[in-house]
């Protein structure tokens, strides 16, 4: 297995990892119940997708 010559610099392996980072999701208002949602999933509040009832939510 081949290894470096030379050491990388901190900076150097820093810059490859800037892209390392969290990513917030995406947020989506339900036109049902307008609470927020993850877009193309079913709502978690009311069961509407698409202006269909996909599940019956209980206690809603």
């Amino acid at each position: 297995m081949p290894l470096p010559k030379r050491r990388h610099s901190k900076t150097r392996g820093r810059k490859r990892r800037t892209h390392y980072k969290l990513v917030v999701p995406t947020r989506s208002l339900c036109p049902q119940c307008r609470e927020p949602k993850l877009p193309h999933r079913i709502c978690p509040h009311c069961g509407y997708y698409k202006g269909r009832e996909i599940v019956s939510v209980e206690g809603a």
